[in-house]
C-alpha cells in the first residue's frame, strides 16, 4: 500500500508547487496589463519549456528517475499549466507520426474548451436569472 502511495507523494507535492509558482507568475505580471493575460502566457509558455526538458531528459537518458519524472512533469508542470501536458501529448503524437489523431485532439482541446467555457457562463447566467 506505502508504495502506491510514494508516486501520489511526489505528483501531489510537484502539484502543489506548481499551483504556487502559478499564483506568484500571475502576481508579478498584475502590473504589466489589465487586459491581457500575460501571466497565464507566461505560465503556458513556461511550462510548455519544462516538460520538454523533461521529456527530453526521460526519454534520452537515465538522468531523471521516474519519482523525479512524476514530480517535475505531472506534478509542477501540470499544477503550473496543463497546457504543458497538452503540448507534450501532442508532441508524442507527431512523433509517431500519429497527425490525424494530433490533430482531432488539437482541436478537440481547444475547441472543447471554449465550447465548455461559454456552456458553463450560459449555465450560471441561466441559474442567477431572475425567474419571470
Amino acid at each position: 500500500m506505502a508504495k502506491m502511495l510514494i508516486p501520489l507523494f511526489y505528483v501531489g507535492l510537484g502539484g502543489m508547487l506548481g499551483a504556487v509558482f502559478r499564483y506568484l507568475t500571475t502576481l508579478a505580471t498584475q502590473g504589466i496589463s489589465m487586459t491581457f493575460p500575460y501571466g497565464t502566457l507566461i505560465s503556458n509558455l513556461l511550462g510548455c519549456f519544462i516538460i520538454g526538458i523533461v521529456a527530453t531528459l526521460a526519454m534520452g537518458s537515465t538522468l531523471l528517475s521516474t519519482e523525479a519524472r512524476l514530480f517535475l512533469a505531472t506534478g509542477v508542470c501540470g499544477g503550473y499549466t496543463t497546457l504543458s501536458s497538452l503540448v507534450y501529448e501532442l508532441g508524442r503524437f507527431v512523433d509517431d507520426g500519429e497527425f490525424m489523431n494530433a490533430s482531432i485532439y488539437f482541436a478537440a482541446t481547444f475547441v472543447g474548451a471554449v465550447i465548455a467555457f461559454y456552456l458553463g457562463t450560459l449555465l450560471i447566467t441561466l441559474m442567477l436569472r431572475p425567474q419571470m
